[in-house]
């Protein structure tokens, strides 16, 4: 897989809006209430605000997947702390499988799953499925099933860390792209 075919793919890709309004009705008002209960921080903002180098987000997700419900919305408000530099897109997991079927998860095809590119569709980094909080919070409810409905949102304290550690992972990407000589070459700092 080459910058090329992630372009294309990017290319193609919805807005988060655009991907939302694939689902059901009922669907579209789980996305909708997540969305809302998702919020950043003063200093989340101010951390997004000083990314310097343009990232982009291809999020490989399935509309129906009750942890694409609560981590995509928290993916979008990360994308609006930073309309500049942070460029995100979704594509549905079973129409792309051409894409998705390189990134299985322990040998299935999971989702949301998060590829970091930088601004020439390079691969930078890969991350998701579900974050150390998810499978925290998982693990103590004893839920078992391997994709919940997302009909009973997750309490604040879980959201706030799946939040947190999506952000992580942004600002981990934005120094691999910061400090990246060959990209710093390209940008003369």
């Amino acid at each position: 897989m080459d910058a090329k075919f992630l372009e294309n793919k990017f290319t193609h890709a919805h807005t988060y809006d655009q991907y939302v309004r694939t689902g059901t009705g009922e669907q579209q008002r789980r996305w909708k209430d997540a969305f809302e209960d998702v919020s950043i921080t003063p200093q989340q903002r101010a951390l997004l605000g000083g990314f310097a180098r343009e990232m982009k987000v291809l999020v490989i997700s399935g509309i129906w997947c009750g942890d694409c419900i609560v981590q995509c919305p928290m993916l979008q408000r990360i994308a609006d702390g930073n309309r500049l530099r942070i460029n995100l897109r979704f594509l549905d997991r079973d129409e792309n499988l051409d894409l998705a079927g390189h990134f299985k998860v322990n040998g299935g095809l999971r989702v949301p799953l998060a590829l970091f590119l930088a601004e020439d569709f390079e691969l930078c980094s890969i991350y998701g499925e579900r974050t150390l909080s998810r499978y925290r919070a998982l693990a103590a409810q004893r839920l078992g099933p391997a994709c919940p409905t997302g009909i009973v949102p997750p309490g604040a304290t879980e959201l706030s860390a799946t939040l947190q550690e999506w952000l992580n992972e942004f600002e981990r990407v934005q120094l691999l792209l910061r400090l990246s000589p060959r990209l710093r070459e390209k940008h003369g700092d």
